[in-house]
């Protein structure tokens, strides 16, 4: 009995030992069921955050959740798509780009945003600053963006450049009126002038004026007038001149410095005058010998020369008509030779050589023109003054 009720207890213990074991396997087979379940529950999502993708198996209900539990704080310059509050679903693909600040300088005038986009062009598309071929941009529109970068812009603008009186309408950005016309290839020589000065700074609409100086030898022949050189001769009759020796015309060369700008004529020096051909002098012979003949003591016309008093007087003297006694019009003929007379001493139509006159007709009497006494005609008033009143011989030549 001993033996069989041992044999009993002996079953008894390995029956409960079977269903311990059952009970624990159940209990893990529906512990594995429930974290399957819970797992297919869950919904996929692709995250790209800041350029970089993962996906991610999530029971978050929002965008803001699956965030939350990533920890990324999004700031209200961040892109976010989709919106915080959309709801999350299966393969839902959430994109999250953080904000950088960056300082754009326009012109030295400084403006800090807050971007997200990836380079300096795509920067200045977002800030809305339109940037032209001719703009100066630092760094380059392709360089990468990073926090706090500076980005620096030199808007051109339009200006005028005269080079020599040639005028181009260029593109500049502010600078002095060195670095623009180096930025331009302009080559100045040593005496060219610039206006405005080198170190004024350029504007809109400015024009800088490149005055072209050269300075150059400009060479002219010139004549040269001879001298005339008189020497008396006993051996020529008084009132006659002969020609010893003809006069020749001399030769000099001028060097002038001449200044010009823009191809055009400013001034003008002379240098140097260099003799080519010395001019000669003419030489003139004049008579001083004394011819008089006495034909007879009878009347005074019988004398083939005398000596009377002279003055001088015009076509247009006070009391003068300008036609002579015998009808000439002197006003009309001015270079006729004309004396005045007392018809009783020299008859009205003689023909007469006067001393330091010449050959001339005594055509002419006045009120005041007695005895021997003569007014020779000139046409202009300064000769008249300048013959003046003089004793004179006389020559009766018919």
């Amino acid at each position: 009995m001993l033996t069989n009720m041992k044999k009993l207890f002996s079953e008894s213990k390995h029956k409960k030992r079977l269903i311990v074991s059952i009970s624990s396997f159940i209990v893990l087979i529906g512990a594995g069921s429930g974290y399957a379940a819970y797992e297919t529950t869950k919904d996929t999502v692709t995250l790209s955050l800041n350029g970089k993708e993962q996906v991610i198996r999530t029971h978050a209900n929002t965008v803001a959740e699956v965030l939350q539990d990533l920890e990324i704080d999004v700031s209200k310059h961040d892109e976010l798509s989709p919106s915080m509050d959309t709801a999350i679903k299966d393969n839902l693909k959430v994109t999250w780009q953080e904000a950088i600040p960056v300082e754009i300088v326009v012109d030295n005038q400084p403006q800090k945003v807050w971007t997200t986009v990836k380079t300096v062009e795509d920067l200045f598309k977002d800030a809305k600053i339109e940037i032209t071929e001719h703009d100066k941009v630092n760094p380059s529109l392709d360089t990468k963006l990073t926090q706090n970068m500076k980005v620096e812009v030199e808007k051109a603008f339009q200006l005028t450049l005269n080079d020599g009186g040639t005028e181009t309408q260029v593109w500049s950005t502010s600078t002095t009126v060195a670095d623009f016309l180096k930025g331009q290839n302009v080559a100045l020589n040593e005496l060219d002038r610039v206006e405005p000065g080198m170190e004024e700074q350029i504007t809109a609409n400015s024009v800088v004026n490149v005055v072209r100086v050269e300075k150059v030898t400009d060479v002219v022949e010139e004549s040269v007038a001879f001298g005339v050189v008189r020497k008396k001769d006993n051996n020529i009759d008084k009132g006659k001149e002969k020609v010893v020796t003809p006069g020749q015309e001399g030769k000099v060369a001028k060097h002038y410095e001449v200044v010009l700008e823009n191809g055009k004529e400013v001034s003008r020096d002379l240098i140097k005058t260099e003799t080519l051909a010395d001019s000669k002098d003419k030489v003139v012979a004049v008579g001083t010998r004394e011819i008089v003949q006495q034909v007879s003591r009878g009347t005074a016309n019988a004398s083939k020369e005398f000596y009377v008093s002279s003055t001088a007087y015009t076509a247009y003297c006070s009391g003068c008509s300008g036609t002579t006694a015998t009808g000439i019009n002197l006003r009309a003929n001015p270079n006729v030779k004309i004396i005045a007379v007392d018809p009783s001493i020299i008859p009205l139509g003689t023909k007469v050589y006067v001393e330091g006159y010449g050959y001339a007709i005594a055509a002419d009497k006045g009120t005041d023109i007695k005895g021997y006494k003569i007014d020779v005609f000139f046409s202009e008033k300064s000769q008249a003054f300048r013959w003046g009143q003089r004793k004179v011989k006389i020559q009766i030549l018919n």
